[in-house]
C-alpha cells in the first residue's frame, strides 16, 4: 500500500467519523482516482467495496449499510459489521458506548454499555463459525 492510498484511506476514515456515513468518491477528490484508490485499499482488505456498485460497505469497524450491530458512540449512532466491530467502533473513537444487536441463537434483544473501555458484562462470549484464517474468502458473511 503506497503512501497516496494511505492518504485516501485516511481520508475516507476521516469523513466516515466527521459525518456518520460514508463518502462518494466526488466528495473526496477526482472520483476516478480515489475509486481507483478504493479499489486497491479492497485489494489489500483496508476496507471493502460492495462488487456490484463499487460503494463502501466496509471500513472496518464501521459498516456503511444498516446490520443487526447498532452502536451509540461519540454522540451518533453507528452500525458495526458483526459483534467484533461493534466493540470496535467504541475502541476507534476513543469513546464509551452503548451495543445493540440480537443474540443469533433465540432471537432476544442484547444491550451491552461499554464504559472505560470494558463491557458492563464481561460474562458474555463472541463466537466466530467462520475461522479467522478463512474471514476474506466472504468478509461480508463472516
Amino acid at each position: 500500500m503506497d503512501e497516496s492510498d494511505l492518504h485516501v484511506r485516511r481520508r475516507t476514515y476521516a469523513f466516515f467519523v466527521e459525518r456518520g456515513r460514508a463518502p462518494t468518491p466526488a466528495e473526496l477528490g477526482e472520483p476516478e482516482e480515489i475509486l481507483a484508490a478504493w479499489r486497491r485499499l479492497h485489494g489489500e482488505h483496508a476496507l471493502v467495496l460492495d462488487p456490484a456498485t463499487d460503494e463502501l460497505r466496509m471500513l472496518n469497524p464501521f459498516s456503511a449499510v444498516p446490520t443487526t450491530y447498532r452502536v451509540q458512540a461519540g454522540g451518533r449512532w453507528w452500525y458495526g459489521n458483526c459483534a467484533w466491530d461493534a466493540f470496535g467502533i467504541c475502541a476507534a473513537l476513543h469513546a464509551d458506548g452503548r451495543v445493540e444487536t440480537s443474540c443469533p441463537d433465540c432471537g432476544d434483544p442484547l444491550a451491552v454499555e461499554i464504559r472505560g473501555e470494558r463491557p458492563d458484562d464481561e460474562s458474555l462470549l463472541f463466537h466466530c463459525l467462520v475461522p479467522a484464517a478463512h474471514w476474506w474468502d466472504d468478509i461480508v458473511f463472516t
